[in-house]
C-alpha cells in the first residue's frame, strides 16, 4: 500500500470531491482518481462512491479513514523528528476562529509569530461558524464551547465578558437605559437567531421575553459596526469595545460571561508547527487575560453565564 495513495484518499474524504481534493493537493484530478482506484485495488475494497455531485464514503471507506489518519499522524511526527523543528515549521497552519476574536485579537498579533518562524505559512479564517477538524477545515479551531465529541485535544483559553454598548450619538438622541426592562424602548442589535452557530451565543434567551433585537446581524464584527453607526444598543465583547472611544458602556451591571477554547485534532498532537501556533495563541491570550474580564468595579453585577 502506497502512502501517497492514502494521502490522496484522505484529501478526497475531507473535501468530498475529487476535483476539490486535486486542487488542495496541487495535482490533476485524473491523477487523484487513478491513485484512488489503485488504493482500492490494493485493499480489495470499495472506499468511495463516485457521484456526479461529489464523493461518498462507503462503510469500508469510513472505517479506513481512522486507520489512514493514524498513518498520517505517524508520518507527520516522523517528519518533524527527522527534519528538525525549523523544517517542520515551514508548513501551513490554518486557524479557524469566531470573527470577533479572530479579527480583533488574533489578526493584529499573528505577524509576530511569522517573525519568529519565517518559514511558517498562516491562514486565519475568522468567520462565525463551526469548523470540522476531522475534515481538516482548520488545523486549529478557537471555539466558544468545549467539544463533546470527536478525537480532539481541547484546552481552555480564557473566560471573557460581554456587555451592552451604544454609540455616543445614539445615547445623545435616545438616552441611556437604567434597567434591562427599559431596552423595550430602545433598538437592540443582535444575532440572527436561526443562524447562531453556537447555543451559548444566543443571548436572547437571557433577556426578558419581550426584549428582542430589531436589527439582526450574523457577525460579531458587523454588530459592532452597526452599534458604532448609531443603529442601536448591542451586546459586544468587552475586550474590544471597552477602550473604544466611539462606544458608551450602558447597563454596566449586566455582564455576559463566556469562554474561548483552543482545539486541534489529536492526530496533530505531535506536529511541531501546530504546537508552535497553539502555544503562541495561548501565550498571547495569557498576556492579555485581564482585558478579557469585566472591570473590577462591575464584579458585583448580574453575571449571565453559559457553560459549554
Amino acid at each position: 500500500m502506497n502512502w501517497d495513495d492514502v494521502r490522496i484518499f484522505l484529501a478526497v474524504a475531507r473535501r468530498g470531491q475529487i476535483l476539490s481534493a486535486a486542487r488542495t493537493l496541487g495535482i490533476n484530478h485524473a491523477t487523484v482518481s487513478r491513485r484512488l482506484t489503485a488504493l482500492e485495488k490494493a485493499l480489495g475494497a470499495r472506499l468511495v462512491l463516485r457521484r456526479t455531485n461529489g464523493c461518498e464514503l462507503t462503510g469500508e471507506g469510513e472505517a479506513f479513514v481512522e486507520a489512514a489518519e493514524r498513518m498520517e499522524a505517524a508520518m507527520l511526527t516522523a517528519q518533524a523528528g527527522f527534519l528538525g523543528q525549523d523544517a517542520a515549521l515551514s508548513g501551513t497552519v490554518r486557524i479557524g476562529a469566531p470573527d470577533g476574536f479572530g479579527i480583533s485579537f488574533l489578526a493584529p498579533r499573528l505577524g509576530r509569530l511569522l517573525t519568529r518562524y519565517p518559514g511558517l505559512h498562516l491562514q486565519l479564517v475568522p468567520v462565525p461558524r463551526v469548523f470540522s477538524l476531522s475534515r481538516r477545515e482548520a488545523d486549529i479551531a478557537i471555539t466558544v464551547e468545549r467539544p463533546d465529541q470527536g478525537r480532539v485535544v481541547a484546552r481552555k483559553l480564557v473566560d471573557y465578558s460581554l456587555g451592552f454598548y451604544a454609540s455616543r450619538g445614539y445615547v445623545a438622541e435616545h438616552g441611556i437605559p437604567q434597567a434591562i426592562e427599559e431596552l423595550r424602548q430602545h433598538r437592540l442589535i443582535g444575532y440572527v437567531e436561526d443562524l447562531v452557530f453556537s447555543r451559548v451565543l444566543n443571548f436572547a434567551e437571557e433577556l426578558p421575553r419581550d426584549v428582542r433585537a430589531t436589527f439582526e446581524i450574523s457577525s460579531a464584527v458587523g454588530q459592532a459596526e452597526a452599534v458604532r453607526s448609531g443603529a442601536g444598543i448591542g451586546i459586544l465583547h468587552d475586550f474590544t469595545a471597552r477602550h473604544d472611544p466611539d462606544f458608551v458602556h450602558v447597563l454596566r451591571g449586566h455582564i455576559f460571561k463566556r469562554a474561548y477554547w483552543i482545539v486541534y485534532h489529536e492526530n496533530a498532537r505531535g506536529v511541531a508547527r501546530v504546537k508552535a501556533v497553539s502555544d503562541f495563541v495561548m501565550e498571547e491570550v495569557a498576556a492579555a487575560r485581564d482585558g478579557f474580564l469585566p472591570d473590577p468595579d462591575m464584579a458585583n453585577g448580574d453575571v449571565l453565564s453559559a457553560t459549554g
